[in-house]
Protein backbone atom coordinates (compact mmCIF):
# COMPACT_ATOMS: atom_id res chain seq x y z
CA UNK A 1 0.00 0.00 0.00
CA UNK A 2 1.26 3.52 -0.81
CA UNK A 3 1.15 5.82 2.19
CA UNK A 4 -0.84 9.03 1.75
CA UNK A 5 2.24 11.23 1.95
CA UNK A 6 3.94 9.20 -0.80
CA UNK A 7 0.81 9.23 -2.98
CA UNK A 8 0.51 13.00 -2.68
CA UNK A 9 4.22 13.54 -3.35
CA UNK A 10 3.98 11.45 -6.53
CA UNK A 11 0.92 13.40 -7.66
CA UNK A 12 2.59 16.78 -7.17
CA UNK A 13 5.97 15.84 -8.62
CA UNK A 14 5.62 13.33 -11.45
CA UNK A 15 1.94 13.11 -12.40
CA UNK A 16 1.41 13.48 -16.14
CA UNK A 17 3.82 16.35 -16.73
CA UNK A 18 2.70 19.30 -14.56
CA UNK A 19 2.39 22.58 -16.42
CA UNK A 20 4.77 25.31 -15.25
CA UNK A 21 3.26 28.77 -14.94
CA UNK A 22 5.21 31.95 -14.20
CA UNK A 23 3.71 35.26 -15.13
CA UNK A 24 2.34 34.56 -18.60
CA UNK A 25 4.98 32.03 -19.66
CA UNK A 26 4.05 28.37 -19.93
CA UNK A 27 6.05 25.18 -20.51
CA UNK A 28 6.10 21.62 -19.27
CA UNK A 29 8.18 20.10 -16.52
CA UNK A 30 8.30 19.11 -12.86
CA UNK A 31 8.11 21.49 -9.91
CA UNK A 32 8.13 21.10 -6.14
CA UNK A 33 4.96 22.22 -4.36
CA UNK A 34 6.60 25.32 -2.83
CA UNK A 35 7.94 26.64 -6.14
CA UNK A 36 7.06 30.37 -6.35
CA UNK A 37 6.22 30.24 -10.07
CA UNK A 38 3.51 27.63 -9.60
CA UNK A 39 2.41 24.35 -11.13
CA UNK A 40 -0.68 22.44 -12.15
CA UNK A 41 -0.34 18.75 -11.30
CA UNK A 42 -2.75 16.04 -12.34
CA UNK A 43 -3.53 12.38 -11.75
CA UNK A 44 -6.09 10.54 -13.92
CA UNK A 45 -8.75 8.45 -12.23
CA UNK A 46 -12.28 7.27 -12.93
CA UNK A 47 -13.57 8.65 -16.21
CA UNK A 48 -15.62 11.82 -16.00
CA UNK A 49 -15.05 12.34 -12.25
CA UNK A 50 -12.56 14.97 -11.05
CA UNK A 51 -11.55 16.52 -7.72
CA UNK A 52 -9.59 19.77 -7.93
CA UNK A 53 -7.84 22.25 -5.63
CA UNK A 54 -7.30 25.43 -7.68
CA UNK A 55 -6.11 27.61 -4.78
CA UNK A 56 -3.96 25.16 -2.85
CA UNK A 57 -1.39 27.79 -1.83
CA UNK A 58 -3.77 30.36 -0.34
CA UNK A 59 -6.42 27.81 0.74
CA UNK A 60 -4.30 26.02 3.32
CA UNK A 61 -4.16 22.18 3.18
CA UNK A 62 -6.57 21.89 0.26
CA UNK A 63 -3.85 20.18 -1.80
CA UNK A 64 -3.52 17.50 0.89
CA UNK A 65 -7.28 17.09 1.05
CA UNK A 66 -7.72 16.85 -2.74
CA UNK A 67 -4.90 14.32 -3.07
CA UNK A 68 -6.25 12.23 -0.20
CA UNK A 69 -9.77 12.39 -1.64
CA UNK A 70 -8.44 11.15 -4.95
CA UNK A 71 -6.77 8.21 -3.23
CA UNK A 72 -9.93 7.36 -1.32
CA UNK A 73 -12.43 7.77 -4.18
CA UNK A 74 -10.44 6.83 -7.27
CA UNK A 75 -11.50 10.11 -8.94
CA UNK A 76 -9.03 12.08 -11.04
CA UNK A 77 -7.21 14.92 -9.27
CA UNK A 78 -5.96 18.35 -10.39
CA UNK A 79 -3.98 20.60 -8.02
CA UNK A 80 -2.78 24.14 -8.80
CA UNK A 81 0.00 25.45 -6.58
CA UNK A 82 1.60 28.87 -6.18
CA UNK A 83 0.29 30.54 -9.34
CA UNK A 84 1.50 34.11 -8.76
CA UNK A 85 1.05 37.08 -11.07
CA UNK A 86 3.10 39.46 -8.91
CA UNK A 87 4.97 38.17 -5.82
CA UNK A 88 4.73 39.69 -2.34
CA UNK A 89 6.59 42.92 -1.61
CA UNK A 90 6.86 44.99 1.55
CA UNK A 91 4.25 47.34 0.13
CA UNK A 92 1.57 44.85 -0.90
CA UNK A 93 0.32 41.25 -0.79
CA UNK A 94 0.91 39.14 -3.87
CA UNK A 95 -1.61 39.01 -6.69
CA UNK A 96 -2.59 35.56 -7.89
CA UNK A 97 -4.46 34.19 -10.83
CA UNK A 98 -7.81 32.90 -9.59
CA UNK A 99 -7.05 29.78 -11.71
CA UNK A 100 -10.65 28.52 -12.04
CA UNK A 101 -11.74 31.72 -13.80
CA UNK A 102 -9.89 34.23 -16.06
CA UNK A 103 -9.21 36.89 -13.42
CA UNK A 104 -6.54 37.81 -10.90
CA UNK A 105 -6.77 39.24 -7.40
CA UNK A 106 -5.43 39.21 -3.86
CA UNK A 107 -6.26 36.13 -1.74
CA UNK A 108 -8.97 36.92 0.80
CA UNK A 109 -10.30 39.95 -1.08
CA UNK A 110 -13.85 39.95 -2.56
CA UNK A 111 -14.51 38.85 -6.17
CA UNK A 112 -15.66 42.39 -7.03
CA UNK A 113 -12.00 43.48 -6.83
CA UNK A 114 -10.78 40.88 -9.34
CA UNK A 115 -9.53 41.98 -12.75
CA UNK A 116 -9.66 40.07 -16.05
CA UNK A 117 -6.25 40.04 -17.74
CA UNK A 118 -4.67 37.98 -20.52
CA UNK A 119 -2.23 36.30 -18.16
CA UNK A 120 -5.02 35.09 -15.87
CA UNK A 121 -6.92 33.79 -18.90
CA UNK A 122 -3.89 31.70 -19.91
CA UNK A 123 -3.77 30.17 -16.45
CA UNK A 124 -7.53 29.54 -16.49
CA UNK A 125 -7.27 27.91 -19.92
CA UNK A 126 -4.40 25.70 -18.71
CA UNK A 127 -6.33 24.65 -15.59
CA UNK A 128 -9.47 23.82 -17.55
CA UNK A 129 -7.41 21.86 -20.07
CA UNK A 130 -5.91 19.79 -17.25
CA UNK A 131 -9.33 19.10 -15.73
CA UNK A 132 -10.70 17.98 -19.09
CA UNK A 133 -7.60 15.90 -19.76
CA UNK A 134 -7.93 14.12 -16.42
CA UNK A 135 -11.65 13.49 -17.06
CA UNK A 136 -10.67 11.48 -20.17
CA UNK A 137 -13.98 12.21 -21.82
CA UNK A 138 -17.11 14.21 -20.90
CA UNK A 139 -16.71 16.00 -17.56
CA UNK A 140 -19.64 14.52 -15.66
CA UNK A 141 -18.78 15.57 -12.10
CA UNK A 142 -16.32 18.12 -10.68
CA UNK A 143 -15.73 18.77 -6.98
CA UNK A 144 -13.53 21.78 -6.22
CA UNK A 145 -12.02 22.00 -2.74
CA UNK A 146 -11.60 25.48 -1.29
CA UNK A 147 -10.90 27.03 2.10
CA UNK A 148 -12.49 30.15 3.51
CA UNK A 149 -10.83 32.80 5.66
CA UNK A 150 -13.79 33.64 7.86
CA UNK A 151 -13.11 34.25 11.54
CA UNK A 152 -15.37 31.42 12.64
CA UNK A 153 -12.87 28.56 12.32
CA UNK A 154 -15.62 25.99 12.92
CA UNK A 155 -18.18 27.66 10.65
CA UNK A 156 -20.32 25.76 8.16
CA UNK A 157 -19.26 23.74 5.16
CA UNK A 158 -20.71 25.67 2.22
CA UNK A 159 -21.31 24.04 -1.15
CA UNK A 160 -22.19 26.03 -4.26
CA UNK A 161 -23.58 23.84 -7.03
CA UNK A 162 -24.07 23.39 -10.76
CA UNK A 163 -26.71 21.07 -12.23
CA UNK A 164 -28.49 20.56 -8.90
CA UNK A 165 -32.02 21.72 -8.17
CA UNK A 166 -33.50 22.64 -4.80
CA UNK A 167 -34.94 19.18 -4.07
CA UNK A 168 -31.67 17.43 -4.85
CA UNK A 169 -29.78 19.99 -2.74
CA UNK A 170 -31.95 19.08 0.26
CA UNK A 171 -31.24 15.40 -0.33
CA UNK A 172 -27.50 15.95 -0.67
CA UNK A 173 -27.43 18.05 2.49
CA UNK A 174 -29.21 15.28 4.39
CA UNK A 175 -26.80 12.72 2.94
CA UNK A 176 -23.73 14.70 4.03
CA UNK A 177 -25.18 15.23 7.51
CA UNK A 178 -25.83 11.50 7.94
CA UNK A 179 -22.30 10.64 6.80
CA UNK A 180 -20.83 13.35 9.06
CA UNK A 181 -22.68 12.11 12.12
CA UNK A 182 -21.68 8.50 11.46
CA UNK A 183 -17.99 9.40 11.26
CA UNK A 184 -18.04 11.75 14.25
CA UNK A 185 -19.34 9.07 16.63
CA UNK A 186 -15.73 8.08 17.22
CA UNK A 187 -14.51 11.68 17.67
CA UNK A 188 -16.21 13.20 20.70
CA UNK A 189 -14.15 16.41 20.57
CA UNK A 190 -14.52 17.05 16.84
CA UNK A 191 -16.77 19.96 15.83
CA UNK A 192 -20.08 19.02 14.21
CA UNK A 193 -19.84 21.43 11.30
CA UNK A 194 -23.11 22.62 9.81
CA UNK A 195 -23.78 22.00 6.11
CA UNK A 196 -25.20 24.50 3.64
CA UNK A 197 -25.88 23.60 0.00
CA UNK A 198 -27.38 25.85 -2.65
CA UNK A 199 -30.04 26.27 -3.88
CA UNK A 200 -31.53 24.89 -0.65
CA UNK A 201 -29.48 27.35 1.44
CA UNK A 202 -28.09 30.86 1.07
CA UNK A 203 -24.27 30.94 0.97
CA UNK A 204 -21.64 33.54 1.75
CA UNK A 205 -19.66 32.39 -1.30
CA UNK A 206 -21.76 31.34 -4.29
CA UNK A 207 -18.83 30.84 -6.74
CA UNK A 208 -20.57 33.12 -9.23
CA UNK A 209 -17.39 34.00 -11.12
CA UNK A 210 -16.34 30.39 -11.77
CA UNK A 211 -19.92 29.52 -12.70
CA UNK A 212 -20.36 32.45 -15.08
CA UNK A 213 -17.04 32.41 -16.97
CA UNK A 214 -14.84 29.74 -15.39
CA UNK A 215 -14.53 25.99 -15.05
CA UNK A 216 -17.87 25.48 -13.28
CA UNK A 217 -19.74 26.19 -16.50
CA UNK A 218 -18.26 23.00 -18.00
CA UNK A 219 -19.40 19.93 -15.98
CA UNK A 220 -22.83 18.34 -15.99
CA UNK A 221 -22.80 18.52 -12.18
CA UNK A 222 -20.39 20.37 -9.90
CA UNK A 223 -19.80 21.04 -6.21
CA UNK A 224 -17.74 24.06 -5.11
CA UNK A 225 -16.90 23.09 -1.52
CA UNK A 226 -15.75 25.78 0.95
CA UNK A 227 -14.21 24.26 4.07
CA UNK A 228 -13.68 26.20 7.31
CA UNK A 229 -10.30 26.09 9.02
CA UNK A 230 -11.24 23.33 11.48
CA UNK A 231 -12.01 20.92 8.61
CA UNK A 232 -8.65 21.65 6.95
CA UNK A 233 -6.31 21.60 9.95
CA UNK A 234 -6.92 19.91 13.31
CA UNK A 235 -9.83 17.75 12.08
CA UNK A 236 -8.68 17.32 8.49
CA UNK A 237 -8.43 13.52 8.61
CA UNK A 238 -11.97 12.87 9.77
CA UNK A 239 -13.54 15.50 7.52
CA UNK A 240 -11.59 14.21 4.51
CA UNK A 241 -13.03 10.76 5.21
CA UNK A 242 -16.51 12.31 5.48
CA UNK A 243 -16.11 14.12 2.16
CA UNK A 244 -14.77 11.01 0.42
CA UNK A 245 -17.84 8.98 1.36
CA UNK A 246 -20.11 11.86 0.40
CA UNK A 247 -18.50 12.52 -3.00
CA UNK A 248 -18.66 8.89 -4.07
CA UNK A 249 -22.41 8.84 -3.36
CA UNK A 250 -23.09 12.36 -4.67
CA UNK A 251 -21.34 11.66 -7.98
CA UNK A 252 -23.46 8.57 -8.59
CA UNK A 253 -26.68 9.90 -7.13
CA UNK A 254 -29.70 9.36 -9.33
CA UNK A 255 -32.66 11.45 -8.05
CA UNK A 256 -35.02 9.34 -10.16
CA UNK A 257 -34.42 6.21 -8.11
Amino acid sequence: MIRRTTWRARLLSVATGPLILYGCATSTGVLETDAPRGAIAAQPGRRGLVIAAPHSTSDVRTADIAADLGRRTGFGVVIATGVVVEPDTRARTDRRSRVNRPTEGVPGRPPSEEVAIDCAREVDDAYEARVREVARGPLEFLAEIHGNNHRDDAGPIEIATVGIDRELAFRLRALLEVIRDAHLRGYAEAPRLDVRIEPADALRSAASGATRCGILRAPERALHIELPTAARTEWREVYTAILADFLVQAAGYDPGR
